[in-house]
C-alpha cells in the first residue's frame, strides 16, 4: 500500500508541471472575476460613488485606518517570528519591521508577492545583517506558512459558525461549507498535534527548516488570526450602515476574497477581490459598497505602498551616503 502510494505520489512530482497549472489557475479566476465585476459595475453611477465616500463618517475612517496600521505591525511579527524559527535571534526587531512592512505593502501592490516581497526582503535582511538568500528563502517559507495557519483557523471558524455567510461566495450549501469548515479545523489541528510530538523538517540538505513545535504553531496561528481580524475589521469600519450585518459573516466573506485575490496573483487582488466581495454582499447598494471598498484600498493598499517606496528609497539614499563618507580618498599623483 505503502509503494503505491509512493509511486501516485512520484508520477505526480514528475509529470505534473504545478507552475504552470498555479499560472492557469490564477489566469481563470481573474478573467472569471473580471467579467463578473463588469457585470456589477454596468451602469454604475460614479457620482454617487463619491457622495457615498464623501459620507462615510471621518471617524470610521479614523478607525479603519488604525486597524490597518494594527494589521501591518502585526505583519511585522510574521517576519521576526520566522527570524526566531531559522535561528537569527541576533537579527532585531527594526530590521524585521522594515522587512516585513516594504515587503508585504509593495508586494500586495505589485503582484506576486513571492517574488516581488521576496526581493525587497532580500536587499533589506542582506545590507542589514547579512543574512543569505537560503535564509530569506527559509523566512520567506515561515512568513507564508503562519498566513496560511492563519486564514485557515479564519475560515473553519467562520464556516462552522456562520457557512452561510461563505455560501454567499462560492455558492455552495452551508452543510457542505459546515462540512468544509469542520475539516479545515480538524486538519489545523491534526497538523499541530504533527508537529508536537516530534521534531519536522521541510526541505532538503542546505534548504530544510525545522517547523516551529506545538506551542510556537499556536502562537503562529494567533499571529496571523490578529492579522485576518484586523483587516477585516478596518473593512467593517468602512461598510455602509444599512442593511446590517455581523462581523463573523463579513469577516468569513472579506477573508474568502481576499484568498481568490490571492490566488490570482493580481497586483491587490484588484478586480478579483471587488468582484467576490460585490457578489457576496449584494444587499448593499452597489455605489455605496464601491465607495467602502475604493477606501479600503486607499488605507491598506495605497497608503502604505507610498510610505514603503519612502522608506526603502530613504534607507538606500543613507546607505548610498555613508559608503561616500567611508570610501578611501585617492591621495594626488606628485610629478616628478
Amino acid at each position: 500500500m505503502y509503494d503505491w502510494w509512493r509511486s501516485i505520489e512520484a508520477y505526480f512530482r514528475d509529470r505534473v508541471n504545478w507552475h504552470r497549472v498555479g499560472v492557469v489557475l490564477g489566469l481563470s479566476i481573474m478573467v472569471i472575476a473580471l467579467y463578473v465585476l463588469y457585470k456589477l459595475l454596468r451602469g454604475i453611477e460614479p457620482r454617487e460613488v463619491i457622495d457615498a465616500i464623501r459620507q462615510t463618517s471621518a471617524l470610521n475612517i479614523l478607525i479603519a485606518a488604525l486597524f490597518v496600521a494594527a494589521g501591518y505591525i502585526t505583519l511585522t511579527f510574521y517576519d521576526y517570528f520566522a527570524l526566531k524559527t531559522i535561528g537569527r535571534n541576533e537579527v532585531p526587531y527594526r530590521v524585521a519591521a522594515i522587512a516585513g512592512f516594504t515587503s508585504y505593502s509593495i508586494g500586495h501592490n505589485v503582484g506576486f508577492s513571492v517574488f516581488s516581497g521576496g526581493t525587497v526582503r532580500f536587499r533589506i535582511y542582506s545590507t542589514a545583517s547579512g543574512l543569505s538568500a537560503v535564509e530569506v528563502a527559509k523566512i520567506c517559507f515561515i512568513a507564508g506558512l503562519t498566513f496560511w495557519l492563519g486564514n485557515i483557523a479564519v475560515l473553519g471558524l467562520g464556516f462552522v459558525i456562520h457557512p452561510e455567510a461563505a455560501s454567499a461566495v462560492d455558492r455552495l450549501p452551508p452543510a457542505v461549507n459546515y462540512a468544509a469548515g469542520v475539516m479545515l479545523l480538524a486538519m489545523l489541528a491534526a497538523y499541530t498535534i504533527w508537529v508536537s510530538v516530534a521534531n519536522r523538517k521541510f526541505g532538503r540538505g542546505g534548504w530544510s527548516v525545522t517547523l516551529p513545535g506545538g506551542r510556537l504553531t499556536l502562537l503562529q496561528i494567533s499571529i496571523g488570526v490578529v492579522d485576518l481580524v484586523c483587516c477585516a475589521a478596518a473593512m467593517y469600519m468602512l461598510m455602509p450602515s444599512a442593511p446590517p450585518i455581523d462581523f463573523i459573516s463579513l469577516a468569513v466573506i472579506f477573508v474568502a476574497a481576499t484568498l481568490l485575490g490571492f490566488a490570482s496573483h493580481t497586483p491587490g487582488g484588484i478586480g478579483v477581490f471587488d468582484a467576490a466581495m460585490l457578489l457576496a454582499l449584494s444587499q448593499f447598494g452597489r455605489e455605496e459598497l464601491v465607495g467602502a471598498l475604493l477606501l479600503f484600498r486607499l488605507l491598506y493598499y495605497i497608503v502604505p505602498f507610498v510610505l514603503s517606496l519612502a522608506i526603502v528609497a530613504f534607507r538606500e539614499f543613507v546607505m548610498k551616503s555613508r559608503r561616500r563618507v567611508t570610501r578611501p580618498r585617492r591621495r594626488p599623483s606628485t610629478a616628478a
